[in-house]
């Protein structure tokens, strides 16, 4: 058993290494895309395209908007209508408008002054912090005028000082999260499409059937289809790790890599049996290839890394459960973002290892009972 699974892993690295499309995607999953997501995706305020309507024209109003400014807010233009505003935000010029209104100094003077906010809903994440900033400005301006009035009169502004502090990412650096997501998206989307890849080439150059008939049992054969895959990815994964995430985005790891690697490796097999699954399924390249996107988007969406799980309704909650993509990410950022041991994580390693064989047999009796 052992010198025929010798041998057909052999076989797959060879092909695996003389498919060059296949090693450039490899290359290409752990570098450039992990360098593309990391600056990519970002929901950091900066440069907010703003227009401002400022009917009252007073000091108090110019007082206002100089502090909206960069980095958070590039004031695109002055409109002088509110048709002109308007016109701004459907083209698209602007994503967000102030307008203060003629009497805003003399209500201000009353104690009741008022300003308006328009932001652009179809960027919902990025007009609610432009929203909130806004109003953080405002607020932060308005105690400043009460301590000057106050002040004057020798009283002093009862406050309540808060100071924040945030752990394992104190400067809410978004490249230090995004770039780590990449990596662990990189390796779920890659494990799959490998296995699944090299299952469907046998099935497009006819060869399924000589494997069969050879003394190779199933078992065996998905076997030596995985170990190819569960050697090359955690390997690249920790490259792009220190390579990418601690050199290019300077993000510190705390944590054990040894533990990061022998865990992916489970995490690798559980996601090339996952791909090995849907190859059983498909025909050519081309079907795998759809079918990894219908299973790998909601895998995605239920990891926990977009929305927490406690924000997620009851079934959603308990469906991502099932998903080794949330153990997953859960187990990376603990490790190496918070340098937790296996003390912390065990129970996502055991949900990785737990899906991994199931998903390595269900597939495996799968394909045998389609070749009966």
């Amino acid at each position: 058993m052992a010198s025929r699974l010798a041998a057909m892993v052999r076989k797959e690295f060879g092909q695996l290494f003389r498919d060059v499309p296949m090693l450039l995607i490899l290359v290409w999953a752990f570098t450039g895309a992990v360098y593309t997501g990391g600056h990519g995706i970002s929901t950091e305020l900066s440069n907010y395209p703003t227009v401002v309507l400022d009917l009252s024209r007073s000091a108090a109003s110019r007082e206002l908007l100089s502090r909206v400014r960069a980095p958070y807010f590039k004031v695109v233009t002055y409109a002088r209508s509110d048709a002109e505003l308007v016109a701004l935000l459907d083209a698209g010029r602007a994503s967000l408008a102030i307008v203060i209104p003629p009497d805003f100094e003399r209500r201000l003077h009353a104690g009741g002054a008022r300003f308006q906010v328009i932001s652009d809903g179809s960027q919902s994440t990025s007009a609610t912090i432009a929203g909130a900033h806004i109003a953080g400005i405002a607020n932060a301006w308005g105690v400043e005028l009460l301590e000057r009035r106050l002040g004057a009169g020798g009283a002093g502004v009862p406050q309540v000082e808060t100071r924040i502090r945030v752990e394992y990412n104190p400067n809410l650096l978004e490249t230090w999260f995004s770039s780590l997501l990449e990596i662990l998206n990189q390796v779920t989307m890659i494990s799959m499409l490998l296995a699944a890849a090299a299952m469907v080439r046998e099935r497009e150059h006819g060869t399924v059937e000589s494997l069969l008939v050879s003394p190779l049992r199933v078992g065996e054969l998905f076997a030596a289809k995985v170990v190819p895959v569960v050697v090359l990815v955690p390997l690249a994964a920790v490259a792009s790790v220190f390579g990418m995430v601690h050199g290019v985005f300077e993000t510190p790891i705390r944590g054990s890599v040894a533990l990061f690697y022998g865990v992916s490796v489970v995490y690798v097999f559980a996601m090339a049996s996952l791909g090995l699954a849907i190859a059983v399924l498909a025909r050519n390249l081309g079907q795998a290839m759809m079918l990894l996107l219908l299973v790998l988007y909601p895998m995605t969406l239920l990891s926990g890394a977009f929305t927490p799980p406690e924000s997620m309704g009851l079934v959603m909650r308990w469906a991502s459960l099932l998903s080794p993509v949330r153990h997953y990410v859960d187990f990376g950022y603990q490790v190496l973002f918070k340098g937790n041991g296996l003390a912390y994580v065990w129970q996502d390693v055991l949900g990785i290892l737990v899906l991994g064989v199931a998903l390595f047999v269900v597939s495996a009796r799968r394909f045998a009972r389609l070749v009966r």
